[in-house]
């Protein structure tokens, strides 16, 4: 699903302050928010130099860059889902796995850079990876490992945004609470605890994934945390 080239800038109301600013951004922690390039100003040729300089994820929000969190735990365990996908699509060649460093134009100024995400070959141009550094294409299927450091209303803006980019699947793994959340669209979902298994639905017809396999696979191969 292509979208526009974003426009350049977003102008805030001069009235508001960086609380304002955090709030609409779903309130995210000041210390994720970046304020170079200035705020509203950022780009997408920023959110590639400052990606490449491998400090941090970024996506653009709003022409401003904003950090994702992510510790090692959530990376094996995106990694994991990753590995499980490929190992699918080898016997169902439906389309492409992209990881957490593949961003994607998915709305007008909005570059999300989903954990973990599976788009379709139909989605594709001539059904091939088109050699850019942004994708403009919303995922099919769109998974978020939360962490720490986000927050409730982020991932609610970042749900809204999928799905009204064309996302017909969504996945928000817990770490913390070991459950699966898997959206259909905004309003509706289920939940899944470490005993459940997760399947594909109609975005990838016949994959299942055991929580409770993922879960001790990763604590397993995860490194030693200090």
């Amino acid at each position: 699903m292509a979208t526009a080239t974003p426009a350049h800038t977003t102008t805030f109301p001069e009235d508001w302050t960086v609380a304002d600013l955090q709030k609409h951004l779903g309130g995210i922690p000041a210390e994720r928010i970046r304020v170079s390039p200035p705020l509203g100003q950022a780009t997408e040729a920023d959110l590639i130099r400052t990606n490449d300089r491998k400090q941090g994820i970024c996506e653009l929000i709003d022409h401003v860059l904003v950090e994702k969190p992510m510790g090692s735990f959530e990376s094996q365990l995106a990694a994991l889902i990753i590995y499980y996908l490929l190992d699918f699509l080898k016997t169902h060649n439906l389309g492409i796995v992209l990881g957490e460093a593949g961003p994607l134009r998915i709305l007008e100024n909005q570059v999300r850079v989903p954990d973990v995400s599976f788009i379709a070959w139909d989605r594709l141009p001539d059904r091939k990876l088109p050699q850019q550094a942004i994708l403009p294409v919303a995922p099919d299927l769109a998974i978020e490992v939360l962490s720490p450091g986000n927050t409730k209303a982020e991932m609610d803006r970042k749900l809204r945004d999928y799905f009204n980019a064309g996302t017909q699947l969504v996945w928000y793994l817990d770490p913390k609470a070991r459950q699966m959340r898997v959206y259909t669209s905004v309003d509706d979902a289920e939940t899944i605890d470490e005993s459940g298994t997760v399947s594909g639905g109609d975005v990838l017809p016949g994959f299942t994934m055991s929580l409770r396999e993922l879960f001790e696979r990763a604590e397993r191969e995860a490194p030693e945390q200090s």
